[in-house]
């Protein structure tokens, strides 16, 4: 049997757990806060493997382990590799309190309807994006992925944001909860004892009372009506054209989207209600506000770029998806550009039939697999006499490009 104790914050396991305790598995500070059996073999974590290995000598001999963890080890931590290894009915579970529930308990906060996403020997990218997208975050750190990190990023694409600091959660001499903006998370040498970092949008961040735990309720549909945004002379990607384009661009927690030539923002904001950070990048000063009106208006928050599309592209971070909605005689360009950045997928919209070829040569140039369809409806309109006739809509044609995705893990909800 292997025993695993999550050590909570600050606190040391008791004697009895550690009785009879022939080889103890943990992190430096975890062994030396604790009172070892004086016989028993002790290994320091550092590459997880040999340290399995020899768990796995000892348990083939019945011979009793324990391993010290962070903690509730359950909860992104050692629980998964020990399952994987030796079986879930080897293991006897002691689960302490998580860092992030005592660092939302320094604030005095709830955090059901916070997301949690781990950094930890993962692309940072992730964490950052879902920084963007939701108002209540905790991010659990590792080298490389630390507040420093986390705040440089946020400087440039959510500089309002708050990241909380919490440090060696639990030891009476150490422990610091800080508040910081990004910008001076991003000043600054954190160290080694940082336990997790909180990243609030505050004026969202007190959310309605939840059933469910997590960042709140998906939507239950999408494509909206351009009813449910404000627009300028129907200046806006129709209804039946979104739907396509949101299910090609797949908008999901931990992506980030460009919505390049956003117009009114619908194919922005509906991304980012699906859970994805979206930078909006729009040339028309009263288009960027509508665009920022539109966010607020559905409870969204989208990063609004004012400026010309490909110049207003260097800034940004590197998007998982793009949707292209204008661009004129520069749009083959402007794909190219876009191409050249996107992980995953280009998707784009366009009513020039002229334009079509150079589009899909412009993707096919940058590696992906390009496909697409004109489409062409036709709404239910009333007409006197209580009957209705057809009323057809523009055509247009939309384009994609695709890629193998680069999977990303880390995110609970």
């Amino acid at each position: 049997m292997i025993t695993v104790v999550g050590t909570g914050t600050g606190t040391a396991p008791g004697a009895e757990v550690l009785a009879g305790a022939e080889l103890v598995v943990g992190g430096r500070r975890h062994l030396d806060a604790a009172e070892l059996p004086a016989s028993a073999e002790r290994i320091e974590l550092g590459p997880l493997a040999p340290a399995l290995d020899t768990v796995r000598e000892y348990v083939e001999k019945d011979r009793r382990v324990v391993v010290l963890a962070s903690g509730d080890p359950g909860f992104f931590g050692i629980v998964r590799a020990l399952a994987e290894r030796f079986g879930a009915h080897r293991l006897d579970v002691r689960p302490g309190v998580s860092s992030v529930a005592t660092a939302f308990a320094r604030l005095g906060l709830t955090w059901d309807d916070a997301v949690v996403v781990s950094a930890h020997g993962r692309d940072p990218r992730t964490a950052v994006n879902v920084c963007r997208a939701y108002p209540k975050v905790a991010v659990l750190t590792g080298p490389g992925a630390g507040p420093a990190e986390l705040g440089a990023a946020l400087t440039r694409s959510a500089p309002g944001r708050v990241l909380v600091v919490a440090s060696a959660l639990g030891d009476p001499a150490g422990e610091r909860v800080e508040r910081v903006s990004p910008a001076e998370a991003a000043g600054r040498d954190w160290g080694t004892a940082v336990s997790v970092v909180l990243c609030l949008d505050e004026a969202r961040a007190s959310g309605p009372v939840r059933t469910v735990a997590g960042p709140g309720v998906r939507p239950a549909g999408w494509a909206l009506d351009e009813g449910a945004f404000a627009h300028r002379d129907s200046m806006i990607t129709k209804f039946e054209v979104r739907a396509l384009a949101l299910a090609r661009l797949g908008p999901r927690p931990g992506d980030l989207l460009w919505d390049v030539g956003s117009g009114s923002g619908s194919v922005a904001v509906e991304c980012a209600r699906l859970g994805a950070a979206v930078s909006a990048v729009e040339r028309a000063a009263d288009g960027a506000a509508r665009i920022r009106a539109n966010a607020e208006a559905h409870g969204v928050d989208v990063q609004v770029v004012h400026g010309t599309a490909p110049d207003a592209l260097a800034g940004l971070d590197d998007p998982d998806a793009v949707f292209v909605g204008g661009g004129g005689r520069e749009l083959p360009g402007i794909v190219g550009v876009c191409a050249r950045r996107a992980r995953r997928t280009v998707v784009v919209a366009m009513a020039a039939l002229d334009r079509v070829p150079a589009v899909r040569a412009a993707l096919t140039d940058a590696g992906y697999d390009a496909d697409g369809v004109l489409l062409q409806s036709s709404r239910l309109a009333p007409l006197p006499g209580d009957v209705t006739r057809l009323a057809a809509t523009n055509p247009v044609f939309l384009l994609w490009g695709t890629r193998t995705p680069l999977s990303e893990e880390g995110v609970a909800q």
